[in-house]
């Protein structure tokens, strides 16, 4: 059933949590340019540049947590939507995966306050990695406003029979 309102939201909430797996989460920089920390879905890097070689990895530290809430989180608003059968169901996967999202929305701050310290006098800045799982967390929230919409036309409907 694709062609629910709610399952495009769900569909686009698990697609967002995927591209949430190869996009930057958080990056912090000094003011040379030279120093670079940044935070993925399955590390956080601390490196130095230059302008005339690639980045070297100084330290490296996995964040796969990050990747595995997100993987999961997708899991289930894709599970969610072969679920159009059973709406209460479709609505405690919702609530999950709102939790899931949170969760990590939460991680991702986290290692921030982790990597923060690494650079002395810098303020790191959140990317676009961070700020799409709040847009996953919307279509998810209208995908179960939608889902209780239905159910409650259902439960009208047969009480008129």
């Amino acid at each position: 059933m694709i062609q629910r309102i709610q399952s495009l939201f769900l569909l686009a909430a698990a697609i967002i949590m995927i591209a949430v797996l190869f996009l930057p989460a958080w990056e912090e920089t000094n003011a040379a340019n030279t120093e670079v920390v940044t935070i993925n879905a399955f590390e956080l890097v601390y490196a130095q540049t230059s302008e005339l070689t690639e980045p070297e990895v100084i330290n490296s530290k996995p964040t796969y947590y990050i990747s595995i809430l997100a993987l999961v989180a997708a899991i289930v608003a894709f599970a969610s939507i072969f679920q159009f059968k059973n709406r209460l169901r479709q609505i405690q996967l919702g609530a999950l995966n709102s939790l899931l999202m949170g969760a990590n929305i939460a991680l991702i701050y986290y290692f921030s306050t982790k990597g923060e310290p690494i650079i002395p006098n810098h303020q790191g800045e959140f990317q676009v990695g961070f700020y799409i799982i709040a847009g996953a967390l919307f279509c998810n929230s209208l995908a179960n406003r939608f889902i209780r919409k239905d159910e409650k036309l259902v439960k009208s409907a047969d009480r008129i029979r």
